[in-house]
């Protein structure tokens, strides 16, 4: 969990804690920065009995989820928003490996959209999670996996470059003037719309970024200018939008050609989940089911609302993690 997202500490709870032999072994992961978490002490949102941290560093969130597993808990909680869940699935391979428990998203966060996909309400506690899982309601979403040079791994669930940078940097801004959530996804969009039209040649909104895009399956391999690339897992996104046209199992893309042509029409198509010969002949490809592919870019990309480097990058479809759902 990255610093810059949280605010205080709490000790790893070590292993003097037991459990209730009669209930599910819950452990808490909060991020108190998270926004609907500041206004509330974390002790006050758990049940007796219940593990819970907030870490401040990475090696403060890596300690506890070891710790957690060395517990053998049956249910881990995530207290936190789109950022909060990367960072906890990215450092729980470490910790679980084969062997994580099922997890269950607490939406506080300033994006939530696995928590949409999933159907969880803002009101959920690890209470309600922890009845949930007693009545086994379980679902299963695999995360877009992406393995750096060098080995580093990221997990997470949204996906994007080019233009989608641009659009995140949007995003942030309207959440300092207090928009969030689908306010926040609608100014994004209506601010990328409006750069992209009104932009000359040189707008970097129309010229893209340059991507080389290989599939290690067949070796076949496109370099081009994009004008955005986005991909995920999730089957539902904020608005109701659905860029990724008919999504099903696994990691659906979408990639636009720069400069976008007719993209008042297209994108309007595009936003309501079309897709056809038309729209690829104009530049706007969907793929589905995208076992992994290999990714050449100068520029960053982002992963649940962070920014990460760009480079050589294989991005594929994770192992299914099992989410505890309403």
């Amino acid at each position: 969990m990255r610093s810059r997202g949280l605010a205080r500490s709490a000790s790893v709870p070590g292993p003097a804690v037991r459990f209730k032999t009669s209930a599910p072994r819950v452990g808490v992961i909060s991020n108190p920065r998270s926004r609907r978490n500041q206004a509330t002490d974390l002790s006050s949102r758990i049940a007796p009995g219940m593990l819970a941290a907030a870490p401040t560093t990475p090696q403060h969130l890596a300690d506890t989820l070891t710790s957690f597993a060395a517990q053998r808990i049956d249910l881990l909680v995530i207290d936190g928003g789109d950022g909060t869940v990367r960072d906890v699935i990215t450092a729980a391979d470490a910790a679980f490996g084969s062997a994580l428990p099922p997890l269950a998203v607490l939406p506080s966060g300033k994006t939530n959209a696995l928590a949409l996909d999933l159907g969880v309400p803002f009101d959920w506690s690890p209470a309600d999670a922890s009845a949930a899982l007693e009545g086994g309601h379980v679902q299963t979403r695999s995360p877009v996996e992406i393995t750096a040079a060098g080995g580093k791994v990221l997990r997470g669930f949204l996906f994007g470059a080019g233009g989608f940078v641009r659009a995140t940097e949007l995003a942030q801004r309207t959440h300092r003037i207090g928009a969030f959530g689908n306010l926040a996804v609608a100014l994004s969009l209506a601010g990328a719309f409006a750069q992209t039209v009104v932009g000359g040649r040189g707008n970097p909104w129309r010229t893209g970024n340059r991507m080389r895009i290989a599939d290690p399956a067949t070796g076949e391999t496109s370099e081009r200018d994009l004008y955005v690339l986005f991909g995920s897992t999730l089957k539902r996104l904020p608005l109701g939008t659905k860029p990724l046209g008919r999504t099903g199992p696994g990691l659906d893309i979408l990639a636009v050609d720069a400069p976008p042509r007719l993209l008042p029409i297209a994108a309007a198509a595009v936003l309501a989940g079309m897709e056809g010969e038309w729209l690829r002949r104009l530049g706007y490809h969907h793929c589905h089911a995208v076992p992994a592919f290999q990714l050449a870019l100068d520029s960053g990309f982002i992963l649940d609302g962070e920014m990460f480097p760009g480079g050589a990058l294989t991005v594929r479809t994770g192992a299914p993690i099992r989410f505890v759902t309403p």
